[in-house]
């Protein structure tokens, strides 16, 4: 979704004729059963079994929601008065590397995810991508790719990246065919691609996809989401296809007929809350009930994103930015999303007041809400320093100039170290840093510089040294990524010191380059400290006795910048510049007695505590108006 222009909303249009009638009751509605079902188009809307179908759907990705969870957030939804479950799958997590698929561990089981749907009577709008934006790094695209030179990104014209795409599809499609409605599954309708409009024109392209998912056998029916301004602008519509708006109003989904034709149109994507980055004030918030209620009251069918958003658990936190790339803005570990099912899995208010809209445009009424997942606590802890960074980053290599992780280390994202003797000199200017550096001079730690415009960051890359009391200096240069950019042309952004680094106005050349890659537990490999520690980059280890095994939040408000590991598992990023001060991590991760955290943080020297939260708690309960998004302040409490 268009992250900065769905920021607004149009005016209400009059209604019109284009929706069908709301479908009542009058005979069981059908569900998927495992025998066969015909979903298909009619003018102006969708039939299931040759009856007139309204999509009532709210998205959950399960890749964001602990496995074991999974049965409880899909009841969830259900007890919401929701007929279908939307979802993305992030071909990166699936993909990791060039042909080596991982479809079934864990969290990856999209399968197993969409079998629960089907088990609980819920229809599935699937979504696979190649590309799904999602704020997910590199909107789902697998970031092996940025270590091709030039590679064009979503263009069917780039042969590596259509047979990445072939392969991809060729990989999955296998699992998805036999779950399509037409053959007794769940799955009414396969999304091609994601707001394509907004990146490019080529209707070619989105006819290869079709293509592609053709030959691997799924037949469609296929859909698009798309924003209306980009489509009028590029008009990139996959004839034949369902089109889905982003953010819709009633105006926007009767003027989109004319791209459609005889396919529905509809709402892919209506947004009951909002994203967040790290450094706004407050989280964001919105109150989607009246123009959901209008939506349903003109027959429309939805698809509310998301209904239940769960953590950017690891390193999958996208960004976003501005089409040149600046204005760099990371994702919060935490995708609550202001959404009717927070983050732990509760319902809120906005859940109970759209949960009447629902129910009332059904007929029918809902299920029963499920019990609010177990929360328990621990007493504070103390963390203490047990290894440094500097002792544990992997091999070093060689580099005339600094270049990024992907191309130098074939590592995506996670920590790279930029080391070199320097002169006497003053100036010192970095050039390029993706996305945030840590300057040391002979094991002393300097300063900082950001991607990201903040009052607290410094956001120019240029330093000034101390004067020289040597003739030769240590420099080294500590780069911390976030996620790629997941949005817009600046898509497939590349992580590292990019440089040029100039000392003086004269180019710095002849570095030894090291990494760590963050993406699998550290601990088991550490070197431990063999001294107190002198300087700051600093793992540090605590244990966590529960009475019971549940959900936690962790308070990481005594801390700088960095990442959280709980039993081996990486939660995410932490960042004292907000809003997210608290990381949640599920009870399925955790146990009854000792539970070990781990904690890097690349500026704190001295042990820090870790307390128990109870969660993300709004301050103030006065909602935003769905034309006017407004944000709202959480705290830890």
């Amino acid at each position: 979704m268009k992250r900065r222009a769905f920021c607004r909303f149009g005016l209400l249009a009059p209604l019109g004729l284009a929706a069908m009638p709301l479908v009542h009751a009058a005979a069981p509605a059908p569900v998927p059963d495992g025998r066969t079902h015909a979903f298909g188009f009619s003018p102006g809307g969708f039939t299931l079994d040759g009856r007139p179908w309204q999509i009532r759907s709210g998205e959950l990705h399960p890749l964001r929601i602990a496995k074991a969870d999974w049965l409880h957030r899909i009841r969830m939804a259900k007890a919401m008065g929701l007929n279908t479950i939307a979802l993305y799958l992030m071909w990166n997590a699936l993909e990791t590397a060039p042909g080596q698929f991982d479809l079934d561990s864990g969290e990856r089981d999209f399968v197993g995810f969409i079998r629960l749907c089907q088990q609980e009577g819920l229809w599935v709008y699937l979504r696979p991508g190649p590309y799904v934006c999602a704020e997910w790094t590199l909107g789902g695209l697998p970031p092996y790719l940025l270590r091709e030179p030039d590679m064009r990104l979503r263009d069917r014209h780039d042969a590596r990246y259509m047979a990445a795409v072939e392969r991809y599809i060729g990989a999955i499609a296998p699992r998805i065919a036999p779950m399509m409605a037409s053959a007794g599954g769940p799955v009414l309708m396969l999304q091609i691609e994601n707001e394509y409009s907004m990146h490019g024109s080529d209707v070619g392209y989105l006819q290869a996809l079709a293509a592609l998912w053709r030959s691997h056998g799924v037949d469609g029916p296929f859909s698009l989401a798309e924003g209306l301004k980009d489509l009028r602008r590029r008009k990139a519509m996959l004839p034949g296809a369902a089109l889905g708006l982003d953010g819709p109003d009633l105006g926007d989904l009767q003027a989109a007929t004319a791209f459609a034709g005889q396919a529905p149109v509809w709402v892919s994507e209506g947004y009951p809350g909002w994203l967040t980055h790290w450094g706004e004030p407050r989280f964001a918030h919105r109150d989607y009930a009246p123009r959901l209620r209008r939506i349903v009251a003109a027959g429309y069918s939805f698809n509310l994103y998301v209904v239940h958003g769960g953590s950017n658990f690891g390193l999958s936190a996208g960004a976003n930015a501005e089409d040149d790339g600046s204005q760099f803005q990371p994702v919060l570990t935490s995708y609550d999303y202001g959404a009717p099912i927070d983050e732990a899995g509760r319902a809120t208010p906005a859940y109970f007041a759209l949960r009447r809209i629902i129910a009332g445009a059904a007929n029918t009424p809902a299920p029963q809400v499920p019990a609010a997942p177990r929360r328990t606590r621990f007493e504070p802890v103390q963390a203490l320093p047990v290894a440094a960074l500097w002792d544990n980053l992997g091999a070093p290599v060689r580099a005339e100039t600094p270049t990024d992780n992907q191309r130098l280390l074939g590592q995506d994202q996670g920590l790279m170290r930029y080391r070199r003797r320097i002169g006497a000199g003053r100036d010192l200017h970095l050039g390029q840093v993706h996305d945030y550096a840590v300057v040391h001079l002979d094991g002393r730690e300097l300063d900082h510089v950001s991607r990201m415009r903040h009052p607290r960051l410094h956001s120019a890359a240029q330093l000034r040294l101390p004067d020289a009391e040597a003739d030769a200096r240590e420099l080294e240069v500590l780069v911390d990524s976030f996620g790629h950019i997941n949005f817009g042309p600046a898509l497939g952004d590349r992580k590292g010191l990019l440089g040029p680094v100039r000392l003086d106005g004269a180019t710095l050349r002849d570095w030894e380059v090291c990494g760590l890659a963050l993406d699998a537990d550290p601990t088991p490999s550490l070197r431990p400290l063999r001294a107190p520690p002198q300087r700051p980059g600093l793992f540090f280890a605590a244990e966590i006795v529960l009475a019971q095994a549940g959900d936690i939040h962790l308070d990481l408000r005594d801390w700088r910048k960095g990442y959280v590991w709980v039993n081996g598992r990486l939660l995410g990023r932490h960042w004292d510049i907000g809003p997210q001060q608290c990381l949640y991590c599920p009870g399925a991760w955790l146990q009854a007695g000792v539970n070990r955290v781990l904690v890097l943080d690349l500026h704190r020297l001295q042990p820090g505590t870790l307390r128990c939260a109870d969660g993300l708690t709004p301050a103030s309960t006065a909602p935003a108006s769905a034309s006017s998004p407004s944000t709202q302040d959480f705290a830890c409490s």
